[in-house]
């Protein structure tokens, strides 16, 4: 049986009839092609649309009985939709040689759409597992800080340009090859034009590569206005949320290009840097003598410290035969000297800092604005609002302790000092 001469004579039938009814052989071939065209409409939708609920429904049917959200993000991203076009359009590639049989003229240009939709339908398709393959290992914790995004917008960009170099040699005729090559020839405008995705493209490799920035990492980069973490990195740019919840985005290129801050360091490690600086009079340190000392021993964090360092310089200066009628002769305490310990025991004391890291409290070099007295320690805590905490209450004490060792802040003259110094001034002259 010649299945070929069955189904031209299938597509015939209504064309052969009217010829036998003794209408015109030209009219009916057109009344012949649109009724094929009509059924074949029909025919076309309604598998389509059984094919689209069977596929459809044959997902959901899986994905309620597996574990895995792969198949889920599948659905999300159209792909039984898009396959589901697949039976359609082979019924259609089989029909149109026999519905346009007659007309060589429109036969040509049906199958050179036909094609361009294939060739579209196959690029959707492949998009579609692409976008859920990059959904799926976004979920996944160990991709979760990867720079996904970037790598699956380069593979679409390839998929794209694929795609269009196979519409452009189906338009012009050519083959995918020597477009190819006359596309290389054109590689410098390429270049070009795609500078910003290559380096986009090169800096998320180096990015992913070296572990330079993570999804999820607290940046700072001062030249954007950029304090927060890093919510997307894709191809061109890097989003962060900042602390007032907005947005700043920052050319992927940059990351590798300039200088920022990135505190992960600080996360991942058991403490978080406290470095501050309390400004002291100079002219307020002074040499302790019998008095002081007796006072400063009431103070219970040093009482130790003070008797035990005092009896140790005072055997000093009596074995040496030091003239004490003036305490700069000799080994003498301080009362910053004394400070200095205190506020170091108040820190290994205190619970919220970690012991296991450096505490220092050590002088600076004088400034104009006074002596710095710097502290130096890390908060077990690395949250924002308890470090931030935590240090406002270990400098709270500090400065509340400091006029127990008779030391002074410094702290420049405002106006109201300006004039309170002028008003006394002022008494001190109408008194004379």
């Amino acid at each position: 049986m010649d299945f070929n001469q069955d189904y031209k004579y299938l597509f015939c039938l209504v064309e052969n009839a009217l010829i036998s009814q003794g209408v015109n052989t030209l009219l009916a071939m057109y009344i012949n092609l649109l009724v094929n065209l009509g059924v074949l409409i029909l025919l076309v939708l309604l598998i389509k649309y059984f094919t689209r609920r069977f596929v459809i429904e044959t997902f959901k049917a899986f994905t309620d009985k597996t574990a895995t959200t792969f198949d889920d993000f599948l659905i999300k991203s159209n792909f039984p939709k898009y396959v589901g076009q697949i039976i359609p359009l082979l019924i259609i590639y089989y029909s149109i040689p026999y519905i346009f049989a007659d007309f060589h003229f429109l036969l040509e240009s049906i199958v050179f759409l036909f094609n361009i939709y294939v060739i579209i339908l196959a690029v959707w398709i492949v998009r579609s597992l692409i976008r859920t393959s990059r959904n799926y290992l976004m979920t996944q914790e160990e991709y979760s800080d990867k720079p996904i995004e970037s790598y699956s917008q380069v593979v679409l960009i390839v998929l794209w340009v694929i795609g269009f170099m196979f519409i452009f040699a189906e338009i012009t005729g050519r083959s995918v090859i020597s477009f190819a090559i006359s596309l290389g020839a054109a590689s410098a405008i390429l270049l070009l034009v795609f500078k910003d995705t290559i380096l986009g493209f090169v800096a998320s490799i180096q990015v992913s590569v070296n572990d330079i920035v993570r999804i999820g990492d607290w940046i700072t980069f001062s030249k954007y206005g950029a304090d927060g973490n890093v919510t997307e990195i894709n191809l061109a740019t890097v989003r962060v949320q900042n602390w007032d919840n907005t947005f700043t985005t920052i050319p992927t290129y940059s990351l590798i290009s300039d200088s920022f801050q990135n505190w992960r360091g600080m996360q991942e490690s058991p403490g978080r840097r406290i470095k501050r600086a309390i400004y002291l009079k100079q002219n307020s340190v002074k040499f302790l003598n019998a008095e002081d000392l007796q006072k400063l021993k009431k103070i219970k964090l040093i009482s130790n410290y003070v008797e035990n360092r005092q009896a140790e310089i005072d055997r000093y200066n009596e074995k040496n035969n030091i003239d004490r009628s003036l305490n700069l002769n000799g080994r003498n305490q301080t009362n910053l000297g004394v400070f200095r310990k205190y506020a170091d025991t108040y820190l290994h004391e205190h619970s919220a800092i970690n012991k296991d890291l450096y505490i220092i409290v050590r002088q600076l070099a004088p400034t104009a604005q006074g002596l710095p007295l710097e502290i130096l320690c890390f908060s077990r805590d690395k949250r924002w609002e308890n470090f931030e905490y935590i240090t406002a209450d270990i400098f709270d004490h500090l400065i509340a302790a400091i006029p127990y060792f008779d030391l002074k802040l410094f702290e420049s003259p405002s106006g109201d000092d300006l004039q309170n110094l002028k008003q006394g001034s002022s008494g001190n002259q109408d008194h004379v």
